[in-house]
């Protein structure tokens, strides 16, 4: 079954980190990245800009508004996501606690619901 580990951060905090740390930090995901494949469940992953870069979408009585930045104003942001095809929540649970993530933020699991299906 098909998981989503969204990593939830708090974009702030990495404009404080220094080469060094920043560096040990992309190494950590990197790291958590092979680990995925090397297991064969990883499906897809990327990280995102950081939140200034969003763009929102959405309709409000019937007109188009486009607005700059995050629709959300909260500290922690959408940073990434891990897809993974796993047995069942468990499995995807403990790669979830794996995940550098969940050292500094907030790993939300959602299981994938395929399009089409009830």
């Amino acid at each position: 079954m098909e998981y989503m580990l969204l990593s939830f951060v708090d974009d702030s905090q990495f404009k404080l980190l220094n080469p060094s740390q920043m560096s040990e930090a992309v190494g950590a995901y990197g790291a958590y990245t092979q680990a995925l494949q090397k297991a064969g469940v990883l499906r897809g992953a990327n990280r995102l800009r950081p939140v200034e870069a969003a763009t929102t979408v959405r309709l409000k009585s019937g007109k188009t508004e486009v607005l700059n930045g995050p629709y959300a104003e909260t500290r922690e942001q959408l940073g990434g996501y891990f897809l993974i095809d796993v047995p069942d929540l468990d499995a995807a649970l403990s790669w979830a606690a794996r995940c550098p993530t969940a050292s500094h933020g907030i790993v939300e699991v959602r299981p994938v619901w395929p399009m089409g299906s009830n």
